[in-house]
Formats: structure tokens, C-alpha cells, sequence
């Protein structure tokens, strides 16, 4: 045990005296909150398009159109033009001279088919799409309403927008996340959990690979065993990446906590993106099961890499090893859209059961939806049977492999490393 300590203790100072532990440490929650108010800060300051109103209705339709679209912030009409001939060529040419964003062109169809067109540069903003769809569709609901009879105002009051609020029942309570703070918990914790995982997994097979290589693994056998080596490896690395954990945790909390301020006067789009950016309920039971499973799935996974890098003679070859490794942590992670969306379907039920999935699978249903103690209980014992099961066959490899070069082993090869 004081050798295995020993390990633990070298492989966790070693790391934390790195400067650029600090540097992912300290800047991670800074690069998090960057890549998500970058982009709305960026998409609100879209500017105004200057464009062209193409009117060909007879009715008034088209007048009513570019009024409605220059009272908002969007877009700005320079001219309302009766089509005639050449027009939309003059046209497109000012907007490939960059002079001019956009036309819309109108018919009397539009009213009737709600066919329209819209040519731009940029036809890609879903800012100005989702306006020009709003603008038009409502102008088009109500000039047909005229035509039949019907006062719109009449018929907007009766199509009142409905406030539909979501809270989680967690248990027997009723608690006040809403749904999108629900999805976002998931997806956070599954994004977390991804990176983590995969980034000290890689840590300790390249660990094991330096000392193979250097030839300092060949000293470290000779006063204990592969098996201590590699349990002192996994844990000291372990350790670290806790530790790490704690440092994001707090800056996070401070990030969130200054989120009027970096956001400034960027509004969210709806009441769904509003709710996401406030800090949701995280009850202690959520980060047992966060924590639960995050050192279930590093100490699998660390095992699996452990055993890559052991296996292998160059890091060309432990890069191309660990391919299989990582694509089996990739089925949960690109799965989390369907674990949010319907954790009770058996596709997510499978995936929170089976042990190589379950570390990422299992928090991201328990976060988006309810899952029975029965089924937590089930999983946790799997991940525990797995571990055990992937820890003892690395093992085995890690005792033959460490102490082997060349040529990288086939599966044969490795199966007869396990039966020795």
C-alpha cells in the first residue's frame, strides 16, 4: 500500500505543478462562458438589412408589409418598387455590389398560396427569416380574415398565446426547474462528463506510454508490481482530475453569479433560452449521482487506455489503439438528445444499464427526467462488475505489455496475454 501511495502521490504532484493545469483550470470556466455569450452578442448585433420591397399586389398587402417590417429593428426598406421589366436584375445587382442586402418580392399570391421570396446574400440568419415569416404570415392571417368578414383583432384576442410553465417532480416534490434548465443540467453534465473522462483517460495511456518508452518502467517493476503501478496511475490521476473538478465548480458558480454582466443587454430569444442561463436547482442527490458515476466511468476507461498504452511501442500507435475506446464513450454522448427527450424509452434504458455507457448515459436521465432507486441501484452494480471485469483483464495486459516493444500485439496475441 505505501508503494501504491507513492505512485499516487508522484503522478498527482507531477500534474499539479504543471502550468498549464493552472491554465485549463482556472481559464476552463472562462472558455465555457465565452463559446456561449460570443455567439449572442454576436446575433444580436446582426445590424439592420437595407431592402427592397417588390410589390405586385393589388390590395394594399405589400404597403402593409414593408410598414410592419420598418417598425421593427431588422430590417430597414429602402424602396417599395412595382416589379417591371429589368427591376429584380438591377436589383440583384446591388446586392452583389454589397449596396443593397436583400429584396423581398410580393404577389397577390402571397395572400392567397402564402408564397414568397426573399433574395439576399445572407440567406442564413435565422434572425431575419423567423421575421419576415412572423411579419408575413401574420399580415396574410389577417387580410384574409378581411375578406371573409372577420375583425382580426377579434380573432388575435381569442388566439391568446398560453404561458404553458414547467416544473420537475423529482419524488413525491415538485421542484421549480423548468424544462429547458432540465435539458441544459443534462446536457452540461454529459458535455462535462465527455471531456473529462476522455482527457485523463488519455493522460494516464500517455503516461504509461512515456515510461515505457524512456525505459523508466523497467526500474519502476523491479520494487512493485504492473498491477500497483497501474492502480497508483489511475487513482493519482483520479485525483487530479477531482481536484480540477472543484476549481471549475467554483468558477462556474462566480461565472453564473456575474451573468448580468457579461451578458450585458443581449435578451435571449425566448423564455426557454432565458431560463437556461439561470442556475438550476442541483439537489445533493444529482451531484452524488454526477460524482457516482464520473468515477465509475474514469476508473473503466483508465483501465482501457492504461491497457492501450501498455500495448503499445509509439504514440502513432496508442493514438490508432485508442480509437475503439473512445468511439464506445462517444455512443452515450451523441445520444443525449434522445436520453433528454424520452429517458424512460428502452434505447435509454439500455444505454444507463450497460456499463461502457452508463457513466454518461445514467446522470443525463437522471438529470432530464425520473429514474427509479431500482434501476440507479441495477446500473451502479453493472459499472461495478464491469469495472472489475475491464480492470482485471487490463491488468493483465498492462503486466505483459509494459514491458514489451515492436510490434504492436493482434487480438490473438492479446487474448494469450490475458490467459497467461
Amino acid at each position: 500500500m505505501r508503494k501504491i501511495r507513492a505512485v499516487i502521490r508522484r503522478e498527482f504532484v507531477e500534474r499539479v505543478r504543471s502550468k498549464w493545469f493552472w491554465v485549463s483550470a482556472i481559464l476552463g470556466p472562462l472558455f465555457f462562458a465565452a463559446i456561449i455569450i460570443i455567439p449572442l452578442h454576436f446575433a444580436a448585433a446582426g445590424g439592420t438589412k437595407a431592402i427592397v420591397v417588390v410589390d405586385g399586389t393589388t390590395s394594399g398587402f405589400g404597403a402593409r408589409v414593408a410598414d410592419s417590417l420598418a417598425r421593427g429593428k431588422t430590417f430597414m426598406i429602402v424602396a417599395r418598387s412595382a416589379p417591371r421589366a429589368g427591376l429584380l436584375d438591377s436589383l440583384t445587382r446591388e446586392v452583389g455590389l454589397n449596396r443593397l442586402d436583400g429584396l423581398l418580392i410580393l404577389a397577390d399570391r402571397t395572400v392567397e398560396t402564402g408564397a414568397a421570396e426573399y433574395r439576399a446574400a445572407n440567406v442564413s440568419s435565422f434572425r431575419d427569416i423567423d421575421e419576415l415569416r412572423g411579419v408575413l404570415g401574420r399580415l396574410a392571417v389577417n387580410a384574409r380574415l378581411e375578406r371573409a368578414g372577420v375583425d382580426p383583432a377579434t380573432v388575435g384576442r381569442a388566439q391568446l398565446r398560453i404561458d404553458l410553465r414547467t416544473k420537475k417532480i423529482s419524488g413525491s416534490a415538485t421542484t421549480g426547474e423548468s424544462s429547458a434548465q432540465s435539458f441544459w443540467l443534462a446536457y452540461v453534465m454529459s458535455i462535462v462528463l465527455f471531456i473529462v473522462i476522455a482527457v485523463y483517460g488519455v493522460n494516464v495511456m500517455s503516461s504509461v506510454l512515456e515510461e515505457k518508452t524512456t525505459r523508466i518502467v523497467e526500474v519502476l517493476v523491479s520494487s512493485l508490481r504492473p498491477f500497483e503501478l497501474m492502480l497508483g496511475k489511475v487513482v493519482g490521476v483520479g485525483a487530479v482530475s477531482i481536484f480540477q473538478f472543484a476549481i471549475w465548480g467554483l468558477g462556474g458558480r462566480l461565472v453564473l453569479s456575474q451573468r448580468a454582466a457579461l451578458i450585458g443587454n443581449v435578451a435571449p430569444a425566448d423564455v426557454g433560452q432565458e431560463a437556461a442561463f439561470q442556475l438550476p436547482p442541483v439537489p445533493a442527490t444529482t451531484v452524488a449521482v454526477f460524482l457516482g458515476y464520473f468515477l465509475g466511468g474514469f476508473f473503466l476507461y483508465s483501465a482501457m487506455f492504461a491497457a492501450v498504452g501498455a500495448m503499445s511501442s509509439s504514440e502513432q500507435e496508442a493514438r490508432q489503439a485508442q480509437q475503439p475506446v473512445v468511439f464506445l464513450l462517444m455512443i452515450a454522448y451523441l445520444s443525449v438528445f434522445a436520453l433528454a427527450n424520452d429517458p424512460g424509452s428502452p434505447y435509454a434504458v439500455a444505454l444507463s444499464l450497460v456499463p461502457f455507457t452508463s457513466p454518461i448515459a445514467m446522470p443525463v436521465r437522471w438529470a432530464a427526467g425520473s429514474v427509479s432507486v431500482s434501476e440507479l441501484v441495477m446500473s451502479l452494480a453493472l459499472l461495478g462488475v464491469g469495472i472489475g471485469a475491464v480492470t482485471w483483464i487490463a491488468a493483465r495486459i498492462y503486466r505483459v505489455g509494459i514491458l514489451m516493444t515492436g510490434k504492436r500485439p493482434n487480438l490473438r496475441e492479446l487474448i494469450r496475454w490475458v490467459r497467461a
